[in-house]
């Protein structure tokens, strides 16, 4: 943390420099200074770590939980902690009662109630605690250093959200470190009106959903539109894919640094600095990536992601299965020992599905389309096994030449015998926490279901 360009922020009156911290404040740097040593620990240690914190989690939600205590009869322990069965989605939302812990320890802070978007079409709630917030904050600026961030510029950011301007860029840096303002605009608004808000912003940071970034930048490569300081684009909520990072290297010149967080158990994993595969904060989360038969996935298979929330006393959340998919990757070369993730592939309705139960995580080329048409948003949306509707918005109709274009292009990123129906539309909407999908799948898995492969598109 010796970044000149990061200035402690100090809360006692007359004092500067150095600075001292309001409790607050100190509590995330001390954390912050665990978790810069924590992350090069060997990966067998960094288990052991995760195993004695686990312990006390069990603990307490066997003694206080009363969905656990039910379910587990005479408790669980941290050697048979695999063989618990996975919590999901809908007993969440059923069992949310019966979740929430007895005795929460005091120590923990106040509770808060989360309620999360239902973008998926399953709204949920979490009661968490300000302990949850605090290391959700440690992990923040965790992030910011690793991405050697200058906390003096500006940072523009389009997401669900009030807008308008902030004296601090949020909740992690504030009391800690002295930074630039934060500026937003309606994430309603037209493409073009956020285009010109950004241009004349001029942020040194950009933080925004994929999707939009994805269009933004489309429109300023067409107009040769620069953004002069920025330095990166921060993406959060949706796949990102290996097009949009080129995407905005070609617009911007800027990388797109991904974090990868669920509402229900928080920060999961953040962009290597090093690298575009992600690291697990093992700190505060315990994830595992399982096969169709609950195995661990082995570095390169793609399996359904159980994580469980360390820090979470008020409902805790264990191997609870939040519908994403990852791919395992192995050690990184940067020498973390945080587990990697190769890739975050979606959820199971963002999987094409096959007719023999097969799931695949099509990349479809969406770089290309601006050389076929000047294509303006787009949605793929599988109607049935072997039917995928391409719903674009565009200003004049395709000419049938571009039609077949495209679909040529998008087939080239698909399994064999699935028809490609371009559909002209006037928008594609958004989910209600503001994110856009541009895959979703409305057809079920067939009965027997295989899991999902480790395809590659």
């Amino acid at each position: 943390m010796s970044d000149e360009r990061w200035h402690y922020e100090s809360g006692m009156p007359g004092v500067a420099w150095p600075a001292i911290s309001i409790p607050q404040a100190a509590a995330k740097l001390a954390l912050l200074q665990q978790l810069e040593h924590t992350q090069w620990l060997p990966p067998h240690r960094l288990q052991d770590l995760q195993l004695r914190q686990l312990e006390l989690l069990l603990r307490h939600a066997a003694a206080t939980v009363p969905f656990y205590r039910k379910r587990w009869q005479g408790g669980a322990t941290a050697q048979a902690f695999i063989e618990l069965e996975p919590l999901t989605g809908t007993e969440l939302q059923e069992h949310y009662a019966e979740l929430k812990s007895e005795r929460i320890p005091p120590e923990h802070g106040r509770t808060s109630e989360l309620r999360t978007s239902g973008s998926t079409g399953s709204p949920k709630r979490v009661l968490r605690t300000q302990l949850s917030q605090l290391f959700w904050d440690a992990l923040t600026l965790r992030e910011h250093l690793w991405h050697r961030r200058d906390f003096s510029r500006k940072l523009a950011v389009i997401r669900r959200g009030p807008s308008g301007t902030h004296p601090s860029w949020g909740a992690a840096t504030t009391g800690v470190f002295r930074t630039g303002p934060a500026v937003g605009i309606a994430l309603e608004a037209d493409v073009d009106s956020q285009v010109a808000w950004l241009q004349q912003e001029n942020p040194g940071y950009f933080l925004t959903y994929p999707s939009l970034l994805r269009e933004m930048a489309r429109t300023c490569l067409s107009r040769r539109t620069r953004i002069p300081a920025l330095l990166q684009a921060r993406t959060l909520s949706e796949i990102v894919t290996p097009e949009l990072r080129k995407l905005c290297r070609d617009a911007w010149d800027v990388p797109v640094i991904d974090m990868y967080s669920s509402e229900e158990v928080g920060f999961i994993a953040a962009q290597c600095p090093d690298h575009e595969h992600y690291h697990v904060h093992a700190e505060c989360l315990l994830v595992e990536v399982l096969d169709e038969s609950g195995r661990p996935c082995p570095p390169g298979e793609v399996g359904r992601m159980v994580v469980t929330d360390l820090h979470n006393f008020a409902t805790p959340l264990i191997r609870y299965d939040i519908g994403d998919f990852a791919e395992v990757g192995p050690p990184c070369p940067c020498g973390r020992g945080l587990p990697v993730l190769s890739r975050v592939v979606g959820r199971t309705r963002n999987a094409l599905v096959t007719v023999d139960g097969k799931r695949h995580y099509p990349l479809l080329g969406q770089t290309g389309y601006l050389d076929i048409a000047p294509i303006l948003q787009h949605q793929f949306v599988q109607t049935a096994f072997d039917v995928l509707e391409a719903r674009i918005v565009t200003r004049e109709p395709l000419t049938a030449e571009q039609t077949e274009r495209l679909q040529a292009h998008v087939a080239k990123h698909l399994p064999a015998g699935i028809q490609i129906r371009v559909v002209r539309v006037e928008s594609v909407p958004r989910g209600p926490g503001g994110k856009y999908e541009d895959f979703i799948s409305l057809v079920p898995l067939p009965a027997v279901e295989k899991g999902p492969e480790n395809e590659k598109m």
